[in-house]
């Protein structure tokens, strides 16, 4: 977790947020649910530093370091990203990483961009977030991975500083990625193991799937779990479910990441939906997924909200969390999420708190903390939005 500092010597500023897809999300925009959405509190598991930036500030931040854009202006920069990324392609969606990446190679860059993360989070409602990025990637002007770990979490105590006085409230803990095409698992789950306690929380891998098992990094795993600090690992994403099984019984993940292509393991007949092996280890164990509508729809899970397997996993008892994976190339907040599916999937004010509470209770927090964060945070927050009459 972080904690407190001094607000930031530019004033407090707070730039534009950044662009958010304003695509009609559905039909049924005056359901009563949508209107409450917003100043929910709600608990994000899954979003990438890199993947979230303010389009305003990559320009800036470009033009110091002299790297070339698509274009320099924030607007349509911010539309280029959620079109370049709404191919159907997870290779082609992780390409436009590299300007995101390319301009978060200094400690003032690392810092700005944590910042801004967290006060962007804490404008949307989001009270407790895990934030992931890959040490390994933010090298290329000579910072070492401690640095780089340090410059995080150094923005992510100023934004998490500078929201309270503002008025809001909200913790974040980081994830630490190894890339799975890399060969640097084990440096980065020792970097992990160091830095418990210091606001990382877990580690994970990411980057592509295809190719690139858990079973590569079998060693750091093993490490990870000798050293009790828990795993999360993207999953039946961009491959299968080979993928899932590996995450599970390699990489002994706590959750999955994404695990949307769980439900090829599924099926459906005359008499209803019939789980697979890996589907019942899963529901059994209660392992919680950590699903991205919109991003999974980018890299060709489903083609709209209502296919996306994240209902129908719900709706069959698995532990679903809701996630935004990368706010800036799916032009996307947490609020669009949960109101994405509240009009194009049909779920209620009791499917938004079914899944803050399940985001709440997996969290890398300590137990206290997720039991304090459901009881004086979640629960009445969704009792007095219901008019108070508290449902448990």
């Amino acid at each position: 977790m972080t904690s407190p500092a001094a607000p930031p010597p530019d004033g407090g500023v707070v730039p534009a947020p950044p662009v958010v897809d304003d695509r009609p999300a559905g039909p049924d925009a005056a359901d009563p649910a949508v209107a409450l959405i917003a100043a929910l509190p709600k608990v994000l598991l899954h979003d990438h530093l890199d993947g979230g930036l303010r389009p305003a500030t990559i320009v800036e931040l470009a033009a110091e370091v002299g790297h070339e854009l698509p274009t320099t202006d924030p607007e349509a920069l911010g539309r280029w990203f959620v079109e370049s990324a709404d191919s159907g392609s997870l290779e082609r969606y992780l390409e436009t990483f590299e300007h995101t990446v390319a301009v978060m190679q200094t400690v003032d860059a690392l810092r700005r961009v944590a910042r801004e993360a967290a006060l962007d989070l804490a404008a949307d409602g989001v009270v407790y977030a895990e934030s992931r990025y890959a040490p390994e990637q933010h090298q290329r002007a000579g910072l070492t991975l401690e640095q780089v770990v340090d410059a995080v979490q150094q923005g992510f105590a100023e934004g998490v500083a500078e929201a309270a006085a503002q008025g809001r409230t909200i913790r974040v803990g980081t994830i630490l990625s190894a890339m799975r095409q890399a060969d640097r698992a084990d440096e980065i789950a020792a970097l992990a193991i160091a830095r418990r306690g210091d606001g990382v929380v877990g580690f994970d891998i990411a980057g592509p799937e295809e190719g690139f098992p858990p079973s590569q990094h079998a060693s750091a795993f093993r490490a990870l779990a000798e050293a009790h600090v828990p795993a999360t690992v993207h999953a039946g994403e961009g491959s299968g479910l080979e993928s899932v099984s590996q995450a599970l019984h390699v990489a002994q993940a706590c959750r999955i990441g994404h695990g949307a292509r769980l439900v090829e393991d599924i099926a459906t007949d005359d008499l209803g939906d019939r789980l697979g092996p890996l589907a019942q280890w899963v529901r059994d164990r209660r392992v919680p997924l950590e699903l991205c509508p919109s991003s999974n729809l980018q890299t060709g899970i489903a083609a709209t909200v209502a296919e996306h397997p994240v209902t129908r996993l719900k709706r069959l008892g698995f532990k679903v969390t809701v996630n935004t994976d990368n706010r800036l190339q799916s032009g996307t907040t947490l609020s669009r999420e949960l109101t994405l599916l509240v009009q194009e999937a049909g779920w209620t004010l009791d499917d938004l708190q079914d899944v803050a509470v399940t985001a709440a209770a997996y969290a890398f927090a300590h137990h206290d903390d997720r039991d304090a964060l459901i009881d004086t945070v979640i629960r009445p927050a969704y009792a007095a939005a219901r008019g108070g009459r508290h449902r448990a």
